[in-house]
């Protein structure tokens, strides 16, 4: 059974809530799953420290990445994970794995759409292979993708309610995750 990791910050848990549904969507298609929600208290002195994690993440199938974008771009909570991944660059570890990426904003056009371009390149850096969304925008007959971003999920509120066509979309692109990674392994 192939095993995905979904590393996310999240402050108002929007970004925990598109998770879970990413997650039911791995879930429907056989996947095992972890969730990691980075916290304040991982990062000491400035740099994200879990060594457990890492080795997970080496040896898992697929990795997620989530976080609300902030200033036209992912938290600082999620950067510095991301920059500790560094450790795990230069053998390239995690090459050939499955990556895919959630945001999350307050604005239509919040620049979500920089927030995916910056984990497919954190994928891209370590040779991972990134999964997009394969629907158009707001797809009349599975009312999916509000946000017409191609690259990954964006969402959009300004309460902590996630709009249910955010919800369905992130649960379709953990379907399709799931599938390709079946058929990858």
């Amino acid at each position: 059974m192939p095993e995905v990791i979904l590393v996310y910050f999240s402050a108002g848990d929007v970004t925990g809530k598109l998770m879970q549904a990413v997650e039911s969507g791995l879930l429907a298609q056989n996947c095992q799953t972890r969730r990691y929600h980075i916290r304040g208290e991982d990062i000491v002195r400035g740099r994200f420290q879990d060594n457990d994690l890492f080795k997970d993440l080496v040896q898992c199938d697929g990795i997620i990445f989530g976080s609300p974008t902030y200033m036209g771009g992912p938290a600082a909570q999620f950067k510095a994970f991301a920059d500790a991944t560094s450790d795990l660059w230069s053998d390239q570890y995690l090459a050939g794995k499955l990556a895919a990426g959630v945001t999350s904003g307050t604005n239509l056009n919040g620049d979500q759409s920089m927030t995916l371009q910056y984990f497919a390149t954190l994928a891209s850096q370590h040779g991972m292979l990134w999964v997009s969304l394969d629907c158009p925008h707001d797809d009349a007959n599975r009312s999916l993708n509000r946000l017409g971003t191609q690259l990954g999920v964006a969402a959009q509120t300004l309460t902590q309610d996630l709009h249910e066509m955010d919800r369905s979309t992130a649960l379709a692109l953990g379907e399709r995750f799931g599938k390709l990674l079946n058929r990858w392994k």
